[in-house]
């Protein structure tokens, strides 16, 4: 949270002193990360172990097909509600471009908000077993 806070003032300095923004990170290497971290997420594989078996009807045969086959289902739904969230973040990243207060200011409440979740967390009692 510090960290985004203090990268939103930054960068709104180098901005108005005249210097180019962070470069953004390229689409190849965003997809790939992406991918590599809904891989590698162990929700990920607890959601498929716990939620598709409902769904399976052993008396039909071939069960590791009707898992793959609704595994695929929920993996196209999944990604297709991302591409249209991420088209429509890419509209409004377009439109906020030439924004920059808006834009560090929005960082800095982020930052701030992390960093209140954290002080959270931190005063948070631990229940009693």
């Amino acid at each position: 949270g510090l960290r985004t806070f203090q990268s939103a003032r930054r960068e709104a300095k180098t901005m108005l002193e005249g210097g180019a923004p962070t470069p953004a990170v390229g689409a190849g290497r965003a997809f790939r990360e992406g991918v590599l971290v809904e891989a590698l997420n162990p929700k990920t594989a607890a959601f498929f172990l716990a939620f598709i078996p409902q769904f399976l009807d052993l008396g039909a045969g071939h069960v590791a097909l009707q898992f793959m086959v609704l595994g695929f289902v929920s993996v196209t739904l999944n990604t297709l509600a991302d591409v249209v969230v991420a088209f429509a973040a890419g509209r409004i990243r377009d439109g906020a471009a030439g924004r920059s207060g808006m834009i560090r200011r929005l960082r800095e409440a982020s930052g701030g908000a992390m960093i209140a979740l954290g002080i959270g967390l931190a005063v948070a009692k631990r229940p009693a077993l």
